[in-house]
């Protein structure tokens, strides 16, 4: 088997977090004690870091947290690991893989057929390149062997 998925996962879904709202409240913290120099002042402190994590939880929400954790080849399947819990998916049960460079984490979307325990759309954040604008091996390699088991 091999990791088809990418080893930063554990940041991006766990650490990023974290430092984000840790950051935010520490902004919050202390402005607070600090103390307002006026009206207008405290106001924009305290409305601002608001704004940021609701923004902050919304793309987060949108792009992070619906990642699975692994992602592994097992040749005619793929094994998807999540919150502790495995899945085994047959590559002829998945209907479309889509591929997002563009977007930081790189994404996978997995469209299955039937319904699995991750649903029915699997997202996974893909290996990381060196080159962002080119085509990555591993999703090519995976959408050229799905094509290969749906036609069986």
């Amino acid at each position: 088997m091999r990791r088809i998925s990418s080893k930063t996962t554990f940041l991006y879904k766990r650490i990023f977090p974290v430092f984000w709202f840790g950051l935010l409240a520490v902004f919050v913290a202390v402005a607070l004690i600090a103390g307002p120099r006026d009206q207008w002042q405290s106001l924009i402190f305290l409305i601002v870091p608001i704004f940021m994590a609701v923004f902050g939880y919304v793309i987060m929400k949108r792009l992070v947290f619906d990642l699975v954790d692994e992602v592994w080849d097992d040749g005619a399947a793929l094994i998807v690991r999540n919150r502790g819990q495995d899945d085994r998916i047959a590559l002829s049960n998945i209907m479309n893989v889509s591929y997002s460079p563009l977007i930081n984490p790189p994404r996978v979307t997995l469209t299955l057929r039937q319904q699995r325990n991750f649903g029915t759309e699997i997202s996974f954040s893909a290996p990381v390149r060196f080159m962002p604008f080119t085509k990555s091996p591993v999703v090519e390699d995976l959408i050229r062997r799905v094509d290969a088991a749906r036609r069986k």
